[in-house]
């Protein structure tokens, strides 16, 4: 069990010590991945930016996962939930709709305006607080490997033990502290797995930023 996303971070800092001198980059997935990614970027002295992406949500039971979107318009879909639940392109199209328009409003809001962080050629760590389907976390790899990342590598503190084992195929390295036999939510393996809001999420990139200028003056 972990206390809080903050203490995820902090332990799941200790096993990326291998990258301390590395050219990292770490993207958190907001919004409680970011918590969990400050405290990694923190250790690493590396920079932090997000990496949005947005679940696309079987329309009658939206915490189904059917696909993935993200930046650089990324779409990984899930053929056999789409399948089951018998859903048609103009079903799916409307879906991606509301999710892209949602998708923009938090890039602008989390980054006022601020270029995204480049990831060409670099070792990029992208931090979730937790992975159930996977759809969210697949998306972010192809999203990092879309802006040239030399090597990705998923990080996160607990995941579904089959989930896990298939992220494996898209990216470098896969870091996970506890692969739970029963697993059911992320949220169950918190003791405080309360709802993080855009202005922590805001405030935790700003003030990263700012710790970062101070460690490497100009």
């Amino acid at each position: 069990m972990f206390h809080n996303r903050t203490d995820a971070g902090h332990r799941l800092a200790q096993r990326l010590t291998w990258l301390h001198d590395a050219d990292v980059v770490v993207l958190g997935l907001p919004r409680g991945g970011v918590v969990v990614a400050v405290e990694v970027a923190r250790a690493l002295n590396a920079p932090l930016d997000v990496l949005v992406v947005r679940k696309l949500g079987v329309p009658f039971q939206p915490e189904v996962a059917m696909g993935a979107i993200g930046e650089e318009g990324v779409r990984v879909l899930n053929p056999s939930v789409l399948t089951a639940a018998g859903i048609t392109a103009d079903a799916l199209d409307r879906v991606e709709q509301a999710e892209r328009a949602e998708l923009e409003r938090r890039v602008q809001r989390f980054r006022h305006g601020r270029d995204a962080e480049a990831l060409a050629e670099r070792t990029v760590v992208i931090v979730d607080d937790g992975v159930a389907t996977g759809a969210t976390a697949r998306a972010a790899c192809e999203i990092a490997r879309a802006r040239g990342a030399s090597r990705v590598v998923l990080a996160v503190p607990v995941a579904a033990a089959d989930t896990a084992a298939e992220l494996g195929t898209v990216a470098d390295e896969v870091v996970c502290l506890e692969t739970p036999e029963l697993f059911l939510a992320v949220g169950e393996r918190y003791d405080d797995f309360r709802q993080t809001s855009d202005e922590e999420v805001v405030a935790l990139l700003e003030g990263s930023a700012h710790i970062l200028e101070g460690r490497h003056p100009a």
